[in-house]
């Protein structure tokens, strides 16, 4: 695969849970539903621009750009389209695709089925190892950001830049309030999970927050390496040895030369995602243009730091209130404490979304989440006088509409 440089070029992959079209509790049909257009039991199958593959276990399906795209701009109707395309066969499973970060009632210890076609060899070591069937593996549906880079160069603007952003990241993107049918006081209850999901072997996952890292061989010493190290007595066959281990909340792919961002819960359509994906990006580039403040500086502050604000933040979203004056200094923020939602539309303010994209629509998107709130806000403020059954099922039942017509969900 050739090289891209520093923001050439984009990946974007959506998770979603099926779900019965009655009940709304999940249904373990994604091999069904690949196999209806492959023709047999694969793990991914293309169509178009837009590729269908599998998750780690059977109630999820991941729609993803099918090689890197130069923008944005289409893949909200792409994404839809394809969507609609799976909710059409999952009619035929009595199914429909839900949308957001994690469901909102399912029992993970009952009703996960892994995948049992190929690579079941990698899911079943996993398995083994940490058992996935808790939360923090069968009830996590994210949407992942791609972005490449050409050389050690670029790679330390790029790191460097998403280790900064990733912290707030959770501000916009929240959307996983409820686990086990209850409210768990975190906005953003998917990373919590996520966090703890490899805790026996602590060096999988860090601080979620990567370390100051500049370059392919610094990365390997300082986060790889280690990381190899502690599993290879609970993995001797060398099987999940590779850099997909990695479990930080952004994560180098030097097989393709790219970084993968993973602390973004999925919204209630392809367009906030996008959305969402395009302000990242743009903030990304001013960070990495060192515009705001050079390198140097921007490795100065450290991992422990940013883990605190990231822990607050997915807590409380955009309402966190940030302290800490060296991390807002950072992007030449005027006062030395705001919330979250304040630094973001500073942020909002201080960049340009694509010309290539569709920018009006994408611009009120993110007018609508500073002004509504995250989807997880928009979810729990319902729930707060009333958390039934019945009241989560008609709230969950409007998020697979907006999935399926495109709209963003207001609150009912």
């Amino acid at each position: 695969m050739s090289k891209l440089p520093i923001f050439s070029a984009y990946g974007i992959e959506l998770e979603y849970m099926m779900v019965d079209s009655d009940t709304l509790n999940p249904i373990p049909v994604s091999d069904k539903i690949i196999k209806e257009v492959a023709g047999e039991y694969v793990n991914e199958v293309e169509q178009g621009e837009i590729a269908w593959s599998n998750e780690v276990v059977l109630h999820v399906i991941e729609l993803k750009t099918n090689g890197p795209v130069a923008d944005f701009d289409r893949l909200p109707s792409l994404m839809t389209r394809n969507i609609t395309a799976i909710n059409t066969i999952l009619e035929r499973y009595h199914g429909v695709l839900m949308p957001t970060a994690m469901h909102p009632w399912m029992n993970p210890y009952l009703e996960t089925q892994l995948w049992p076609h190929s690579n079941s060899e990698i899911y079943d070591t996993y398995d083994r190892i940490f058992n996935c069937q808790g939360h923090g593996w069968s009830n996590l549906q994210s949407m992942h950001i791609n972005l490449p880079f050409l050389n050690d160069n670029e790679f330390a603007l790029l790191h460097t830049a998403i280790r900064l952003l990733l912290p707030i990241m959770p501000a916009i993107a929240a959307s996983s309030p409820l686990m086990d049918g209850e409210l768990t006081g975190l906005m953003d209850t998917r990373m919590d999970t996520y966090r703890k999901n490899a805790k026996m072997i602590p060096s999988i996952t860090g601080l979620v927050i990567p370390e100051a890292v500049t370059s392919q061989s610094d990365y390997q010493k300082q986060i790889l390496d280690p990381m190899y190290k502690d599993i290879a007595s609970y993995d001797p066959d060398a099987i999940l040895q590779d850099e997909w281990l990695n479990s930080r909340g952004a994560i180098a792919r030097f097989d393709r030369n790219t970084i993968e961002i993973r602390v973004l819960d999925t919204q209630e359509t392809p367009l906030a995602d996008l959305a969402i994906a395009e302000l990242i990006k743009a903030v990304l580039k001013k960070i990495s243009s060192l515009q705001w403040c050079d390198l140097s500086k921007q490795l100065e502050i450290s991992t422990p730091a940013l883990s605190d604000i990231f822990l607050s933040v997915i807590k409380n979203a955009e309402r966190t209130v940030i302290h800490n004056k060296d991390y807002l200094s950072l992007f030449n923020f005027p006062d030395k404490r705001c919330d979250a939602q304040e630094l973001w539309q500073f942020l909002f303010e201080s960049v340009e979304l694509d010309e290539t994209g569709d920018r009006e629509a994408m611009q009120q998107v993110i007018k609508f989440i500073f002004k509504h709130g995250t989807l997880a806000r928009r979810i729990t403020t319902p729930l707060q006088k009333s958390l039934t059954q019945p009241r989560l099922k008609e709230i969950y039942r409007v998020l697979t509409e907006c999935l399926a017509k495109e709209t963003l969900f207001e609150g009912i």
